[in-house]
């Protein structure tokens, strides 16, 4: 997006930019994950930003490395981060894109997610990074959530109610 994330402010770093002709503002928590709703919420209310035109990207691992899945609203699920997201908004009406980092093998779930990513699975990370980043221009672009859903998650049922 030509757009440094590098700026300091809302106990993050963030970037400003233009994405088809809408400003966007791209905000990386810096505080622990279990508060990035805090980060979010600063800038959010700064911006005037109305909760359903964020979107979180963030990694889950609930399901699959490399699988993506986006949804328009929902709970937090087991994840902290969203967790405070949902609690710091007051709201679970934004649409998110959960970014799959569960390994094929057992784990311990903190030293996994402190880990570097195994060299053979640099190929599905990168790839579901770029899936997701599609599915988050297509949604600054003015995609409804619904054919964003339709066209990236790897399961396809929500299509059907989409005519």
């Amino acid at each position: 997006l030509n757009t440094s994330v590098d700026e300091k402010k809302f106990k993050g770093l963030y970037g400003r930019g233009i994405i088809a002709g809408e400003k966007v503002i791209l905000l990386k928590p810096q505080t622990f994950m279990n508060l990035s709703g805090v980060a979010l919420k600063a800038a959010a209310s700064y911006y005037k930003v109305p909760t359903g035109n964020i979107i979180v990207a963030y990694d889950d691992v609930d399901i699959p490395i490399g699988s993506v899945r986006i949804r328009q609203s929902g709970s937090a699920g087991t994840h902290n981060g969203m967790r405070s997201i949902v609690n710091e908004l007051g709201s679970t009406e934004f649409p998110r894109v959960r970014i799959g980092i569960k390994p094929d093998r057992p784990f311990s779930l903190i030293d996994y997610v402190l880990s570097n990513v195994r060299a053979e699975d640099v190929s599905s990370f990168d790839s579901a990074i770029n899936v997701a980043t599609d599915a988050i221009d297509e949604f600054i672009k003015g995609d409804s959530i619904e054919k964003i859903m339709c066209r990236h998650n790897v399961t396809k049922k929500e299509c059907l109610k989409i005519t």
